[in-house]
Order: C-alpha cells, then sequence, then structure tokens
C-alpha cells in the first residue's frame, strides 16, 4: 500500500474506535487492536494510529513493522525520544511507558508475533532493518 493509504485508512480506523468508544474496530485480521498516541518529536502534537497488539500480564505488545518499509514508523520514532504515550484499549485509556524490547526478548516474542499476524513474516522479509517489538507497560511499574 501507498503511504497515503495508509495514513487514510489509519485515520479511518481511528475515528472509528473513537466515535464507538471502542465498540467497534476493535479487532482487524483475528487480532486486538488499539490506539496508540504518541507526542511528535518535532511538532510537540500528539499523533495517533491503530495497531495489532498482543499481550503480556498487563503489558502491551506492539510491533514496529510499517508493512516491512525501509524505514520505522513515526510512532516508533516518536517513542524513542518520549518513551511516553497512551494507549486506549477498548473503551479505557491509559498513559503508557514504552521499551523497545532487546534482540534476545525479540527473539522470543516473534514466534508469536508471527503466529498472531503471519504477514509479520512477509513484512520482515522485505526490509533489511530488525523490526522493533515494543512493550507498553504502566509508567514506574
Amino acid at each position: 500500500m501507498r503511504d497515503p493509504t495508509v495514513k487514510f485508512l489509519s485515520h479511518l480506523h481511528t475515528l472509528v474506535l473513537r466515535a464507538s468508544r471502542g465498540k467497534f474496530g476493535t479487532r482487524l485480521a483475528n487480532n486486538d487492536m488499539l490506539l496508540l498516541t504518541t507526542i511528535g518529536r518535532s511538532t510537540g502534537a500528539n499523533h495517533t494510529v491503530p495497531l495489532l497488539y498482543l499481550t503480556d500480564q498487563n503489558d502491551l505488545i506492539v510491533i514496529a513493522s510499517y508493512g516491512g518499509r525501509p524505514n520505522h514508523p513515526d510512532w516508533y520514532r516518536n517513542l524513542l525520544v518520549n518513551d511516553r504515550a497512551t494507549a486506549q484499549v477498548g473503551g479505557e485509556t491509559r498513559t503508557v511507558q514504552s521499551e523497545t524490547l532487546s534482540t534476545e526478548e525479540r527473539s522470543e516474542w516473534w514466534p508469536r508475533i508471527v503466529e498472531a499476524y503471519a504477514d509479520y513474516a512477509t513484512y520482515q522479509s522485505r526490509t533489511e532493518r530488525l523490526i522493533p517489538v515494543v512493550r507498553l507497560s504502566s509508567p514506574g511499574g
């Protein structure tokens, strides 16, 4: 997909999730979806994207695949500058702190990620960058 199409669909998905207060748009491709809002590293403005996620107890695991493009998605680059964000899961919004998983942790998670959504393996094969896997947890916890 071209970037304008991705941005349009992402915006549309965000609108549906927000307007329905998490009642619609929470599942896509047989996986749970959340809304992640980061602070723009250049603008300081809020930026929201829908993302597939997995859970690890109370933590959320998200994947910075960007469809296998050569560069990291903006939301991930924003988190590298400011690791605080908000995540809306269903109708609940919470503050989260992000941490990129180490290579070892990523290796443990990658099979589960591909099992949840097989296209991630395709995305990884399209790019030379190692697709980051990010843990979103409660700040200080």
